[in-house]
């Protein structure tokens, strides 16, 4: 085992995450400042045992862990990758050009959360020393390797600041996600306050659906309207289950859906029934069901991911199901989820605008009714906006062995990042929300 001697830390890189201590693993996740259940070491796991994330798969695991005084004092999810799918950078162009000059790309080093593109905590640490250690790590076996490059995908803040530190590049990309927080202007407007009361302006969580349809133009507020009316009339409802309440046939019936949306588009899903299987038993407090029905028979749904932080490895189970009910907007949360994660979804029949309403509609009410501050709605996808979830900056941070390459690759990241600003501005420009003046 090689060690750090500045720091003395002892460096050990692992084939298997089964080889790093589960619970020393979630307590040190759950002290970070961006975590999410994606890097549960049961997640990481499953992805293993299920056969998802492994060598036959092109993702050949090699955690990297720091030790100290027999602590683990940092640690990261970093593998060995065959090919870029199931990543959400692309980075397609970089090994093409690499081959075009007769020069190896693959394999190169990932640190990620496999086909998962949720920010949040990459390089989980004790303090920023040992996380600058850690990228330091990473750099020198990479080098050791002789591997192309080292990628952090989709990183938290303070990751991507280590990562600037030991000289990797930014990558910056676009997502869209949705706050339970009313607009400034529709706080006041719905306080109907008075020049005293001004110190009340403050946004507070939607009461609603309708009162946050209010938060939007009349365009959005009334095309969102046409849209769910259109899933209604088509005879479709919806239930929703939680944790140990989703059942194993609902769990069957979700996996046909999901397999099905991936054969649509000429391709094998990435995670086995078997993966969902082990998050069943690992994880059920982690995951919101919605099913659709029609005439008595199930035909589409919607996988859901929840965080908060009595879910890190915790074990607790806050599985309950029902029907939706609307909430008072002065009431208190019903649960204590701060983030829900849009995931995966598929139907069996086509309705029009189903896809909406089960991936966007129905959580964003969930959301509202159990006073869930965010949700996500995972990579790229424009037409979220129309939704209201609004255009957010994601990061990545890359290295490259290649001093040429390297510095090529910095210039495009430049000239891409213009680019992005600008998108982003555009982005604003076109925002769902109702402007101060009405509309």
């Amino acid at each position: 085992m090689p060690k750090n001697d500045s720091n003395n830390y002892v460096i050990q890189v692992l084939d298997s995450p089964l080889a790093v201590d589960g619970m020393a693993w979630n307590t040190l996740l759950a002290s970070q400042s961006h975590p999410t259940p994606f890097m549960r070491h049961e997640y990481l796991a499953a992805l293993h045992t299920s056969g998802c994330a492994v060598e036959a798969t092109g993702w050949t695991p090699r955690f990297m862990t720091l030790w100290q005084d027999g602590q683990l004092a940092a640690a990261c999810p970093l593998y060995l990758k065959t090919h870029s799918h199931g990543e959400y950078v692309f980075d397609w162009a970089w090994a093409n050009a690499y081959q075009q000059h007769g020069l190896t790309y693959y394999p190169k080093a990932l640190v990620a959360v496999p086909f998962t593109p949720v920010p949040g905590t990459r390089l989980l640490a004790r303090d920023a020393a040992a996380r600058d250690a850690l990228v330091q790590a990473l750099i020198g076996w990479c080098t050791q390797e002789s591997l192309s490059s080292l990628h952090l995908l989709f990183a938290a803040e303070e990751d991507l600041a280590a990562c600037t530190r030991a000289g990797l590049m930014q990558r910056d990309t676009v997502q869209f996600h949705w706050t339970n927080q009313t607009p400034t202007t529709l706080a006041k407007a719905s306080q109907n306050l008075t020049p005293t009361s001004a110190t009340s302006t403050a946004s507070h969580p939607f009461g609603s659906f309708d009162h946050f349809l209010a938060s939007l133009s009349q365009e959005k507020r009334k095309k969102i309207r046409q849209e769910r009316r259109k899933v209604a009339e088509a005879g479709v409802s919806f239930r929703w289950a939680r944790g140990s309440d989703i059942s194993a046939t609902d769990w069957d019936f979700f996996y046909r859906c999901y397999e099905r949306t991936y054969l649509e588009h000429g391709n094998a899903p990435y995670l086995s029934r078997g993966f969902f299987q082990q998050m069943a038993q690992a994880m059920p407090e982690n995951w919101l069901l919605f099913i659709g029905e029609r005439a008595g028979r199930p035909m589409a749904s919607s996988l859901i991911a929840l965080h908060d932080h009595s879910t890190l490895g915790t074990g607790q189970n806050h599985s309950k199901s029902g029907p939706h009910t609307a909430r008072g907007p002065d009431s208190a949360p019903e649960e204590a989820e701060t983030v829900a994660y849009g995931r995966y979804w598929g139907a069996l029949e086509r309705v029009d605008c189903l896809h909406f309403e089960a991936c966007y509609y129905q959580p964003l009410q969930w959301c509202i009714e159990h006073g869930v501050k965010r949700f996500e709605g995972g990579a790229q996808g424009e037409h979220k906006m129309a939704r209201a979830l609004l255009p957010v900056k994601t990061s990545s941070a890359h290295w490259l062995a290649h001093p040429a390459f390297a510095d090529a690759v910095e210039r495009f990241l430049e000239r891409e990042g213009q680019g992005i600003g600008d998108y982003l501005a555009h982005l604003e420009a076109r925002s769902p929300l109702r402007k101060p003046t009405g509309g």
